[in-house]
């Protein structure tokens, strides 16, 4: 089979601040930002992998999620424990140097016991965004 990866959603609450954040401090550059009934959804991802994007998207959308659901997603973003990515890169120190100033830093730099090191932040919808490279 031939199967690649082209796009992943991942929730946001507040499209002007993540727009700022995948764009601005992660440097991805946008492919998509599309507003529709007062809400966006706005495609980010790496310039030299246009093949694949990340959706930030507003997760409240979908019309199947009862209120009931809506505040259990807003309270689980709230925490942090709804959505979260991994990327991957060659300088975890500098990407991390870089990154501290912009983002909320949930672990420094670690050597893991599996193989990688890496670190963790917070996007502005309070999405883990974990960061590695290989040892």
């Amino acid at each position: 089979m031939d199967i690649t990866i082209h796009a992943s959603f991942l929730p946001q609450n507040d499209p002007d601040a993540a727009l700022a954040f995948y764009r601005d401090t992660l440097g991805f550059e946008v492919r998509n930002d599309v507003s529709y009934e007062g809400m966006r959804w706005i495609t980010v991802g790496p310039a030299e992998q246009p093949g694949t994007s990340i959706v930030l998207y507003p997760p409240a959308a979908d019309p199947g999620v009862t209120d009931d659901e809506r505040r259990t997603i807003a309270e689980m973003m709230a925490k942090g424990t709804y959505a979260s990515l991994l990327l991957a890169t060659k300088d975890l120190d500098g990407t991390f140097e870089r990154l501290q100033a912009s983002a909320e830093v949930v672990q420094e730099p670690t050597d893991q016991p599996y193989g990688v090191r890496d670190c963790a932040f917070r996007d502005p919808a309070g999405n883990l965004i974990r960061i590695q490279e290989k040892r």
